[in-house]
């Protein structure tokens, strides 16, 4: 069979332009990664990443949402709500588990859709990414120092040259402790990938002292009065299923974290085996956590009564307990610091996956001699965040940070499906390498035809390497008409599995979108809606019962690094992933999506202007991924 390679130089037209946004990389191997320059510190072992995804996860919202969602969604159902947000985050984390055991690279999901969808793709995910840890971390900086003023003893306890101060004339409050605090972090990120877990590993158990304080301490309080807050006159289920459903929609953002952990795949020691352990115990540390504060604080005081700002510290003064409001507050700031870590931490790596890619600069994919850290992208990271947290009140703008984590957990997801039933079937190699493709060509040509091949069968197109459908079909061989023929059905019948799989995957995606917009937009006409609902509804699940019916595809074993985690129940597993993180997306309003948009067009014109030219894959040759290493030995090149 021969090798159908493309480079982009040679096939022009209109379609060349956008071409390029679906061509994909190969997973990174031991070998290319042995000669690509300085490489990151592999330190890191479970603990150390159960401390990043503890630390990441539960931030000072515990602190708050147990109080809010109480009031206003489930009532003392709030641990139920807790439970089935837990589960919905589980369907992600088990996606982010094979993923990142598969493919063990810096850049988390811009490096998985990279590899399963495509540079476009790819790249959006990267710059929403890069947004989100921004933002999410100049917001948790700006939440320390009122909290730390609260430890101080009162609003304005802070020393002047950390307290708050607004400019004279303008509306703007500047924080200098947010700034500083931004500033330590990043300075201590530069230190060491160990270094900087050790810390975090400290301040993330100290936090989760201080939530099993409140667990055992609140316990002991329930007992003693009763369990006040289950003996309502509304029950378990004063708002119904419907309140308990809608507390899940919001406390499932408290999950939010774990993602972390797979921003330092390459950093980690045994990352097949450590990577997925590390973020189910992770998740399964803040589930536990979440659903036994949320039993304790509902049952010490009626959920109606809850201070939706100071839920905990004030069901604990309820109680006259008050000294306990200084452990809290303590905790919220531990949890605040925690945070902060595991915001800024991600964005370096993912910066410096996107410049090793060529699609930012190389400045960003330096990594220091020393540390092994990429310090630069992590100085450019910690001053654009305390530049934020230092003059303006990010507040407004936190419902950004959702859209870049749930797209990523959306097209995880769709990576998964994409792996198991059309995983890529050709690998990028360097356009220098093409006497060697050739040379390759020829002798399997020689060998299935039996006779000498012509060199010029070699096929040259233009990132047509990867749609999912090989386009090779053997040349019957007329010493063995029958194999042959038996050869070519089986390879048609391949070309058609993959096909349907393709579509499927495709109308899932697209009912997923119809089914979560029609049901959310309460405003359309009933007719609407429900005609809507059904067509989506019913794209969903034909996708969803052919991709059930087909076989996965074979090649799904040997792809990326083997031996890690396996995703289950696929693909149901994934597409309710999918339903659930699009369903949350569509629901973030109006004004949120607006702002998004603009930072996304940016991120479009840069790409345009830069990413599309300077990539890495502008200049490569496609070649069936069971030739590549036969490519690599004859030429004697080494990545």
């Amino acid at each position: 069979m021969g090798i159908e390679a493309g480079t982009a130089k040679e096939r022009g037209g209109a379609g060349a332009k956008f071409r390029c946004l679906t061509r994909r990389k190969q997973v990174d191997s031991n070998r290319k990664r042995a000669g690509g320059g300085q490489q990151l510190a592999k330190a890191l072992s479970v603990p150390q990443l159960v401390a990043i995804g503890v630390g990441s996860t539960i931030g000072a919202g515990v602190y708050v949402l147990v109080g809010t969602v109480a009031r206003e969604n489930a009532g003392p159902a709030l641990t139920i709500s807790f439970l089935i947000a837990g589960i919905a985050a589980a369907f992600s984390a088990f996606c982010y588990a094979e993923l990142s055991s598969r493919c063990p690279s810096a850049g988390s999901a811009y490096h998985y859709s990279y590899i399963c969808v495509g540079e476009g793709v790819a790249w959006i995910i990267g710059w929403a990414l890069i947004l989100e840890y921004t933002i999410g971390g100049s917001a948790v900086a700006r939440g320390i120092s009122p909290n730390l003023a609260l430890v101080f003893g009162g609003k304005d306890s802070l020393p002047s040259f950390l307290a708050r101060i607004q400019i004279p004339g303008t509306d703007i409050v500047v924080d200098p402790c947010a700034a500083i605090l931004v500033l330590l972090v990043t300075a201590l990120l530069c230190i060491g990938i160990k270094e900087s877990t050790f810390v975090q590993g400290i301040i993330t158990t100290l936090n989760v002292c201080v939530l099993l304080f409140v667990i055992i301490a609140g316990g002991y309080l329930g007992f003693k009065t009763g369990w006040v807050g289950y003996t309502v006159a509304g029950g378990y289920f004063p708002y119904g299923i419907n309140g308990v459903l809608a507390g899940s929609a919001t406390v499932f953002f408290a999950y939010i974290g774990f993602d972390s952990v797979a921003s330092t795949a390459e950093e980690v020691k045994n990352p097949q085996r450590d990577l997925p352990f590390g973020i189910a115990t992770s998740l399964a540390l803040c589930c536990s956590l979440y659903m036994m504060v949320s039993v304790v604080i509902v049952g010490l005081v009626p959920y109606f009564t809850m201070d939706p700002d100071t839920p905990i510290s004030s069901a604990f003064a309820r109680n006259d307990v008050h000294w306990a409001v200084y452990i809290i507050t303590s905790g919220a700031c531990l949890a605040l610091c925690s945070s902060l870590m595991g915001s800024i931490l991600p964005q370096p790596r993912i910066l410096m996956a996107m410049a090793r890619d060529g699609l930012l600069p190389s400045f960003f994919s330096d990594v220091n001699e020393r540390t092994q850290v990429p310090v630069k992208s992590t100085i450019v990271t910690g001053i654009f965040a305390a530049s934020l947290a230092f003059f303006m009140d990010v507040s407004q703008l936190a419902g950004m940070v959702s859209v870049g984590t749930l797209l990523a957990f959306t097209i995880v997801a769709v990576s998964i499906l994409i792996l198991r039933y059309v995983p890529p079937s050709k690998v990028p190699l360097p356009s220098f390498l093409q006497q060697s493709i050739d040379s390759v060509s020829f002798h399997h040509n020689f060998q299935n035809n039996g006779e000498e091949a012509d060199s010029s069968r070699i096929i040259c197109s233009n990132k047509d390497q990867d749609d999912g459908i090989s386009q090779e079909v053997s040349v019957e061989s007329s010493d063995y008409p029958l194999i042959a023929k038996e050869s070519n059905k089986e390879n048609l019948n391949e070309q058609t599995r993959r096909q349907k799989a393709g579509w499927s995957i495709a109308l899932v995606c697209i009912g997923v979108l119809i089914l979560a917009t029609s049901a959310s937009y309460s405003f359309f006409p009933n007719f609407l809606r429900y005609t809507t609902c059904s067509v989506g509804g019913l794209l969903l699940l034909g996708g969803l019962s052919v991709l059930s019916w087909i076989d996965q595809d074979d090649a799904r074993h040997s792809f990326g690094h083997s031996g890690g985690f396996i995703c289950p129940f696929v693909p149901f597993l994934p597409v309710c992933s999918i339903l659930i993180n699009v369903y949350l997306l569509v629901n973030l309003g109006v004004g949120t999506w607006l702002r998004v948009s603009l930072w996304l067009l940016l991120g479009v014109i840069v790409y345009a202007l830069y990413g599309r030219s300077h990539s890495s894959l502008s200049d490569v040759v496609y070649v069936p991924a069971a030739h590549a290493d036969e490519v690599i030995r004859t030429s004697g090149y080494v990545a």
